[in-house]
């Protein structure tokens, strides 16, 4: 692509798909957003010509395309959404972007762009949230995949997103955030974060580079986001008992401790837990191997 032009929201998908090793045509992929009564739209990304079967959530700071090279991996129908506060998704005035707040907006999507049944997949926040989501909506669930998060981590657990997070809220240029990230040790390697980065960023007319999550322009993650541990187990004593199948996903370098993992199994049983070598956005890590767990 030449240097004077911008690239296109899905431009990236054909070097993204070299990486997992997809040969053929690209998946169809469409952008879609939800107007919603009393809160903000939802925007997400459809992928593939069926209905998905498929639903993915990402986690603080992040947007629906830290999972492109997952699907493309995975090669099934699927929607991917930015959560409330991220990537295309509206802002809440309340600021109040928690698991059981971020479930009411996930469950309109899922009601309106999936015929129920779905695997339900999400990553450190977006784990949290699909749990409420299962929980409130066995109907929708198929099983639930919970990516490097239990509702026992904390923000001391998850110290490594809290302090990035925290930190500049504008930049001089967009290299200035992958740099940051780099020593930070988040995403595959310079190129990915490239991508990431012009994902989950906008110019201002001033030229300075801003995220467009609310996280920075609110000083860094919501004391919300991991406030209320006691609803958040309330919520998985709930999947238990629907009978909904659980896969913990534990990254070998991510925040979920071999402590962590003993409370979860205790908590939930018939969990089947795997670990998968990569850091904590595994998505963007080790793309591939996460894509193989995702149950039929």
């Amino acid at each position: 692509m030449p240097p004077d032009e911008t690239p296109g929201e899905f431009d990236f998908l054909a070097a993204e798909a070299a990486e997992v090793g997809r040969t053929g045509p690209l998946p169809a992929v469409r952008r879609v957003e939800l107007e919603l009564p009393d809160a903000p739209p939802v925007s997400g990304l459809l992928w593939g010509d069926g209905p998905p079967e498929v639903v993915l959530l990402h986690g603080a700071g992040l947007n629906a395309h830290t999972f492109d090279t997952t699907v493309l991996a995975l090669g099934r129908p699927a929607l991917v959404l930015d959560l409330p506060g991220h990537g295309r998704s509206g802002w809440r005035s309340d600021a109040d972007y928690s698991p059981p707040t971020n479930a009411a907006a996930v469950i309109a999507a899922l009601d309106a762009w999936t015929g129920g049944g779905v695997v339900l997949l999400g990553q450190s926040l977006g784990g949290l949230t699909a749990l409420v989501v299962a929980a409130r909506r066995p109907d929708l669930t198929r099983s639930l995949v919970m990516v490097d998060i239990t509702p026992g981590v904390t923000a001391q657990d998850s110290a490594q997103v809290v302090e990035f997070l925290a930190g500049p809220s504008e930049f001089a240029s967009r290299d200035e955030i992958v740099e940051m990230a780099l020593r930070f040790g988040l995403g595959s390697g310079r190129e990915a974060l490239q991508r990431g980065v012009f994902h989950n960023t906008r110019i201002r007319p001033d030229g300075r580079v801003v995220f467009v999550h609310h996280f920075a322009h609110l000083g860094g993650l919501s004391p919300t986001v991991l406030s209320d541990r006691d609803r958040l187990w309330s919520a998985a004593d709930e999947v238990v008992g629907a009978g909904i199948p659980v896969l913990l996903v534990r990254a070998s370098d991510g925040f979920v401790s071999e402590q962590r993992v003993a409370e979860f199994r205790e908590r939930v049983p018939a969990a089947r837990v795997v670990q998968v070598q990569a850091g904590h956005n595994v998505q963007e890590q080790a793309a591939a191997a996460l894509a193989a767990l995702i149950p039929v």
